[in-house]
């Protein structure tokens, strides 16, 4: 079993720029691909980026350029830097691990992000 805990969520003014840290329980990002994902109220759940146990990433085209995600060395930390928020990146963000192969499959429990003057 792995734990997911995701932080740094918050209010910003449009414009700004926030970090979210997705923390697991062991050290998984080497065999786990992780993403982030955000669902806005009335809306889906959205993959906002990826990154595969290689290092590689890929992002949604809304997020290009803006958004970045990365891992810690220690490949037990994601983190996604947001910068030049806008009002609807709002949404609820959740980190996901996820290791196809065995089926394995994780959510954290949510951190909210309110992009508003």
């Amino acid at each position: 079993q792995v734990q997911l805990v995701e932080s740094g969520g918050g209010l910003v003014q449009p414009g700004g720029s926030l970090r979210l840290s997705c923390a697991a329980s062991r050290s998984i990002f080497s065999i786990y691909a992780a993403g982030w994902y955000r669902q806005a109220p009335g809306k889906q759940r959205e993959l906002v980026a990826a990154i595969t146990k290689g290092g590689n990433t890929n992002y949604a085209d809304s997020v290009k350029g803006r958004f970045t995600i990365s891992r810690t060395n220690a490949l037990d930390t994601v983190y996604l830097q947001m910068n030049s928020l806008k009002p609807e990146d709002t949404a609820v963000y959740y980190c996901n691990a996820n290791w196809v192969v065995a089926g394995r499959d994780y959510w954290g429990q949510g951190t909210q992000v309110t992009v508003s003057s």
